[in-house]
């Protein structure tokens, strides 16, 4: 069977509870399979929104209609993340063996923090320590970033900013989570490093915020770029994000996200991580890690070029899913 022939025939879900982030790294694994998924975005009832992934009873109730409904036809490949898909891919698991036949082929992005057993595959960053036969490792998350995708977009985003000076420092902004802390107070000593590492290269910051960063820390940073080439996105129109990681010369990408870190590692730039208050030691393993890999560096206000191997675990996890599909003879 060829390989044109084999991709039209795999079907294939990706599984989320919607969120953006989420919904990149699964869609990046299918992508680089050659496929083109439906999305579904699931919402689950009480008690199991609660208590999920750990209850495991009567999942057939255990999904809100205001999500997507999970019915056959069964789905060969089933890609998902994130806490509230655990119940979603036990569930389609299940019922696609019903009466025998090989099932979904089911595999979990980021730990499930149920027995990896469940699952025929859990793609997992390293830094979470899960280890299993059926668990593959990666040294980031898995995102949609490539060659092409990089290409494409900075093309189509270079005009917005082709007056401005070169080099090309791009940061990417992220904001207050559960481990770490950006609040305008934190953010004004960060501007004005970053603006003086602008000013030492004679170069440009292009500024990506998320939606995490508040509008408090955006007053702060717009307060120290008075005088330094600059753009910043205000959140209108379609997202920079790929253009801005395609142009960069630099990167400086906030401690806080380990998807943001993970691609810009992917683009082969010069990676700087600009460390905020708090932590965790989860993301202490994985910045350590990469830091020592020579992927990244800490930002201290000065850059300089250096090269690396770029991250490529979704080529790694894509050539994991495809033996699977292959040992059951559907790829």
């Amino acid at each position: 069977m060829s390989a044109e022939t084999s991709r039209s025939e795999i079907t294939s879900w990706v599984v989320t509870d919607g969120k953006a982030g989420m919904e990149s790294q699964c869609l990046g694994l299918a992508e680089a399979l050659g496929l083109a998924p439906v999305v579904k975005r699931v919402v689950l009832r009480t008690p199991w929104r609660q208590l999920t992934p750990h209850l495991r009873l009567a999942q057939r109730y255990a999904f809100a209609s205001s999500g997507d409904r999970l019915e056959p036809p069964w789905p060969v490949l089933l890609i998902a993340t994130g806490r509230m898909s655990v119940a979603a891919s036990l569930f389609v698991r299940a019922q696609s063996r019903t009466g025998g036949g090989k099932g979904t082929l089911t595999v979990q992005l980021q730990n499930p923090v149920i027995s990896p057993s469940h699952f025929d595959l859990v793609v997992t960053p390293r830094h979470d320590g899960l280890k299993g036969e059926n668990v593959l490792a990666t040294r980031g998350a898995l995102h949609r970033v490539n060659e092409t995708v990089l290409k494409e977009s900075a093309e189509k985003f270079l005009p917005q900013i082709a007056d401005l000076p070169r080099p090309y420092i791009v940061v990417l902004l992220g904001g207050s989570n559960t481990v770490y802390r950006l609040t305008a107070e934190d953010m004004a000593p960060l501007a004005r490093r970053l603006v003086a590492a602008a000013h030492a290269a004679s170069g440009s910051l292009l500024i990506t915020p998320s939606r995490r960063t508040g509008a408090d820390v955006l007053a702060a940073l717009k307060a120290e770029l008075n005088g330094v080439a600059h753009y910043l996105w205000d959140e209108e129109g379609d997202n920079p994000y790929f253009g801005l990681l395609g142009l960069a010369d630099f990167l400086i990408v906030t401690c806080d996200s380990v998807n943001m870190v993970s691609e810009a590692s992917a683009t082969g730039k010069p990676v700087y991580v600009a460390y905020l208050p708090g932590g965790s030691k989860k993301f202490r393993r994985f910045h350590a890690a990469l830091q020592s890999d020579g992927v990244t560096r800490p930002f201290e206000g000065t850059l300089a070029p250096y090269s690396y191997a770029p991250l490529d675990d979704i080529a790694m996890a894509a050539a994991r899913v495809r033996a699977l599909l292959e040992q059951r003879g559907q790829a």
